[in-house]
């Protein structure tokens, strides 16, 4: 945990967004694989953890913001869970920890929401991703689950966003706590790939790696040689000669806060002509991206930008023809990069996408677009000091894309359909690194991971 006060200051400013009501918090309850007694890791909400800190299973808490009280529901550990996992804290003494008195009988909080109901009180509460949670609503509510995500209150999530989108100093040392593991993942994974082994062993290697660390892998590690496939969760492929990976791979802070990382490397070590040019394509745009953030700086412009710097460098190849900027506005670069330039990291790897990707990356003034590709962008919305966002641009070579397009005759004056043929079996090239937003610019988190042709080349080489 952070320091007592971070929590106390945390609750204090929030309760001063929201002029009245209940605010309802769950948190996670283990989840069983099987059977009650073999769980998947615990992994707690992450707004529970913001505002309480407390890394616990089985955890509920409400603001009372027109009382001005606060409540932890819960229970300590039994007799049968010392026998089995052993002695733990008490939770009053992880409620003094998060700036709280003492905590309350878990079946006393149905009680206080029924009365706060009858009064006609507003309960606010978030999104639920969680069946048991959805269930708990109807408990709690008399909600059915089916329905609980039609009433979360939107005066909550917005004023959550605003908070957590704000990343204090001790927050960012976490996310760079996790990227100093995560380089070495990265640099592990480009010096042990090699033709004949397997994908699973190098992310094995990178799993273990962070465990080894006291750390956890922030999402499913994509690393592939078919890196056209952009969220490829596979791993069962040879590496060959020539072929080209993508490994998009983070870890996760023992308190939960998330990196985020990609690089693309030559499986043996040196990159053919082909990948060399489109690799720098790739580079060029992602350095152009970084350079052009900074506060005020809407970041839909800069996927924009992004896309026109792919768009050029295609061109040059001969992939793309005719004027950029029109290829770009009506969507034709999306064949080569059908997804959105980065995201909000903190807690979340893609922070706070549970209480809605619109209410994160979007504002009532800046809407998504309907556009193939630049309607997967989750991050839209003018950066303000403190964001920690993704810049993750990419070129693929999807077949089953290339043909539909081809068969429809689409963007025929800006793209080249008889060059594209020659990387139909090309797979993807991706580069992604994490950058603070603060007052006068930004800067690149973590150690250098190598990114240019010749440190990806020479850090490839050294073979474990």
């Amino acid at each position: 945990m952070f320091e007592t006060t971070t929590y106390i200051e945390r609750r204090n400013r929030f309760k001063k967004e929201l002029e009245s009501g209940i605010l309802l918090f769950l948190g996670n309850d283990l989840s069983p694989m099987n059977y009650p007694e073999n769980t998947y890791p615990f992994r707690q909400d992450s707004t529970f953890l913001y505002f309480w800190g407390i890394d616990l299973p089985g955890l509920a808490a409400i603001i009372d913001i027109d009382a001005d009280r606060e409540f932890l529901f819960g229970h300590d550990s039994t007799l049968h869970d010392t026998i089995w996992t052993g002695s733990q804290p008490s939770l009053n003494h992880h409620c003094l920890k998060s700036g709280l008195k003492e905590s309350t009988p878990p079946d006393q909080l149905q009680s206080e929401l029924k009365h706060a109901v009858l009064k006609g009180r507003k309960v606010h509460f978030l999104p639920q991703y969680r069946p048991e949670n959805l269930i708990k609503i109807q408990t709690l509510l008399g909600i059915a689950p089916s329905f609980v995500n039609n009433f979360v209150s939107k005066s909550f999530i917005k004023a959550v966003v605003a908070q957590r989108s704000i990343k204090s100093r001790e927050e960012v040392e976490q996310i760079e706590t996790a990227l100093a593991i995560t380089s070495k993942m990265h640099e592990l994974a480009m010096k042990m790939s090699r033709p004949g082994l397997p994908e699973q062993e190098v992310v094995g290697a990178m799993t273990g790696l962070a465990d080894a660390n006291g750390m956890a892998a922030s999402y499913p590690s994509i690393f592939s040689v078919e890196g056209q496939i952009l969220h490829n969760p596979r791993h069962e492929n040879i590496m060959q000669s020539g072929d080209i990976l993508i490994n998009d791979t983070g870890a996760e802070s023992p308190m939960h806060y998330a990196s985020d990382i990609t690089r693309t490397f030559p499986v043996d070590g040196k990159f053919t002509q082909k990948q060399t040019e489109i690799y720098t394509v790739v580079l060029n745009a992602q350095l152009k991206a970084i350079d052009a953030v900074r506060p005020g700086v809407e970041y839909r412009g800069v996927h924009t930008l992004v896309c026109s710097e792919i768009g050029a460098g295609l061109k040059c190849l001969g992939l793309m023809k005719g004027d950029v900027s029109e290829a770009v506005a009506a969507g034709a670069h999306a064949l080569f990069m059908p997804h959105g330039l980065g995201h909000m990291l903190g807690l979340d790897v893609h922070d706070m996408e549970d209480l809605g990707e619109d209410y994160v990356g979007y504002t009532n003034t800046i809407q998504r677009s309907r556009q193939f590709g630049t309607s997967h962008l989750r991050l839209a919305r003018t950066l303000e000091p403190g964001f920690v966002l993704t810049v993750e641009p990419g070129i693929y070579f999807i077949p089953e894309l290339i043909d539909q397009w081809k068969t429809q005759g689409k963007f025929e004056d800006f793209i080249d359909y008889n060059k594209v043929e020659n990387y139909r079996d090309f797979g993807g090239i991706r580069i992604e690194d994490n950058v603070l937003v603060h007052d006068t610019g930004k800067r690149v988190l973590g150690k250098p991971i190598a990114k240019t042709v010749e440190e990806v080349e020479a850090l490839s080489s050294q073979i474990l």
